[in-house]
């Protein structure tokens, strides 16, 4: 499965402990990763900069759900993703 564009929700939803550039201290559940860009595309994605969780993370029916819309894949994705990071802290 490819990512849906305009989603973005792997970059906000979970908590990133590992640097990203512009990011040394990673990032906290629900924050925008300064690398998302305005269409909501990784700027560093393919680049050996990028945190391994994030390669890590692969899109699934599970995670972004069945619809092709962006937006609701996002709201899918950011429910899904929340409810994982709540599971896991």
């Amino acid at each position: 499965m490819n990512c849906r564009p305009g989603c973005g929700a792997c970059c906000i939803a979970p908590s990133i402990s590992s640097p990203i550039p512009g990011m040394p201290g990673g990032k906290p559940a629900g924050v925008r990763c300064v690398q998302l860009d305005n269409a909501n595309r990784c700027r560093i994605f393919g680049d050996p900069a990028r945190p391994a969780v994030c390669s890590s993370l692969q899109p699934s029916p599970e995670m972004c759900g069945e619809s092709p819309d962006a937006a609701a894949t996002q709201v899918h994705a950011m429910r899904f993703l929340a409810a994982l990071e709540r599971a896991t802290t």
